[in-house]
């Protein structure tokens, strides 16, 4: 049996497509499938999101976490709208974590890590990578329906039900979610140990026009309160 990392067809390190969105979780997620010995190709998505705070993120902590490859790509989920993300006209929530009366709040892009992993999914075929990793958290995390465990089964299932390595080539997709049982302290404590600069990564989802964080979005109080769980300072407040 191969180590983790390693191909068991080359015996070589393997690929792997991670995808970045230059936050605090998908930042770690990319020092993680690195630690697991991979080779990360790191694919960030612009998505027609309201700033491009978060793409410039992706490319430092890309840079500075050595991915193989960084890969940017264009979707454009705003001609959908729906989400306070990609529509002007529908305002971010400011300290509302937990009280919408849905459960999910207006800040959830319709079907977005459905449509990031299909990419993912593409981008692997074409680099000849088995494994894909999401940083998406089922604990400290505002109610998004694909950000559960469910999910991201659901979609590894059909990842191999539709790609020609699953197929015609006998080979496994795995889909790799390593944050999702963590809380956000235990995200930063992770990442730390590992060399994430938090410094590098974007968080908010209404910053201002120099980029500094809102702090009153759901993303700003869940980063906020994982650095205090964790008793660490947050590098973008200093």
């Amino acid at each position: 049996m191969p180590a983790a990392g390693v191909s068991a067809r080359t015996g070589r390190v393997a690929p792997a497509v991670v995808l970045l969105s230059g936050g605090l979780d998908s930042s770690t997620v990319l020092a993680v499938a690195r630690s697991d010995g991979f080779a990360p190709h790191a694919l960030t998505v612009r998505y027609g999101q309201r700033h491009a705070r978060e793409i410039e993120a992706a490319r430092k902590v890309a840079e500075a976490l050595g991915a193989q490859r960084h890969l940017v790509v264009d979707v454009d989920l705003a001609a959908f709208g729906g989400s306070a993300l990609t529509s002007a006209d529908i305002p971010v929530p400011r300290n509302a974590l937990g009280n919408e009366a849905s459960g999910i709040p207006p800040t959830y892009v319709p079907a977005r890590n459905t449509v990031l992993l299909s990419l993912a999914l593409a981008y692997a075929e074409t680099v000849g990578a088995d494994d894909l990793y999401i940083g998406v958290n089922a604990v400290d995390y505002s109610g998004y329906p694909d950000c559960r465990p469910e999910f991201v089964a659901a979609f590894e299932r059909m990842a191999n039900l539709a790609t020609r390595a699953g197929v015609a080539e006998g080979r496994t997709v795995a889909v790799h979610a390593p944050l999702s049982g963590l809380t956000k302290a235990e995200i930063i404590r992770l990442g730390l140990s590992l060399g994430v600069d938090y410094a590098l990564t974007h968080s908010c989802y209404d910053p201002d026009p120099s980029g500094r964080p809102c702090g009153g979005c759901d993303s700003c109080l869940l980063r906020a309160r994982g650095f205090a769980e964790a008793g660490v300072a947050d590098p973008l407040l200093r």
